[in-house]
């Protein structure tokens, strides 16, 4: 269903503008939008996350399944000049991951399985640079950092996975990358994108049992992220 919502979307984009962006008439939609000091809008999309894990002995890997995950967000951009932009990206995210743990002291569905669920506020600070616009479009790419804080951390939760009980760190620091493309449509600018989010820190909160067959043979936990964005302006 989601991934039929997102051909819907660019389909309806595209059959509004293909005329004027492929057309040898080479009509300007928006002429002036990008000579704006600042602009505002929003975005809606999917994300997709996992962790990677280091581990202090090498033994078999945790494993991680991954679910399709909804951001949404506000959008705040200030241009420097012609090919730079400075952009903010306040926005939520939601995300499902799964884990299977290996230990053979896991014996049974319970001990070996954790569902991790996350709800991260998440605040980007990004430079956008863009090529010179060609007709009704333009490509770009993205660099920069971004802080997260996991609703769903469990971080200062007294029990740990011999409760059942799988925690996270609450704050997060990533940088991203990304690359996109602007569309002048008559109304809005339609700017679809896809982005990395990868934490620069350990996220793990380990158990109390420095041995625990859970936590104690990992060195560090981090996040990595897919984000497919659909931006309006």
């Amino acid at each position: 269903m989601k991934h039929l919502i997102i051909i819907i979307i660019v389909a309806l984009a595209f059959q509004n503008s293909s005329a004027q962006l492929f057309s040898k008439e080479k009509i300007k939609n928006l002429e002036n939008f990008d000579k704006q000091r600042m602009s505002w809008g929003y975005y809606l999309g999917f994300n997709s996350y996992d962790y990677k894990f280091d581990y202090n002995e090498i033994t078999e890997e945790i494993i991680t399944e991954s679910s399709t995950g909804f951001n949404v967000g506000l959008v705040g951009d200030v241009r420097l000049n012609n090919y730079f932009n400075i952009r903010l990206e306040p926005g939520i995210a939601f995300s499902t991951r799964n884990l299977t743990f290996s230990d053979p002291l896991l014996t049974t569905t319970a001990q070996r399985e954790r569902e991790v669920p996350s709800t991260y506020i998440h605040i980007p600070l990004l430079i956008k640079f863009s090529t010179k616009r060609s007709n009704n479009w333009k490509p770009f790419v993205v660099a920069g950092v971004s802080w997260s804080n996991n609703l769903s951390s469990d971080q200062d939760n007294p029990d740990d996975n011999s409760s059942g009980q799988f925690r996270q760190k609450t704050n997060v620091f990533n940088y991203e990358l990304g690359v996109g493309f602007d569309l002048y449509l008559y109304y809005f600018k339609f700017s679809p994108s896809i982005r990395g989010v990868f934490a620069m820190g350990d996220e793990l909160v380990r158990d109390t049992d420095p041995n625990s067959a859970w936590t104690g043979n990992i060195t560090s936990m981090q996040s990595r992220g897919i984000f497919i964005n659909f931006t309006f302006q």
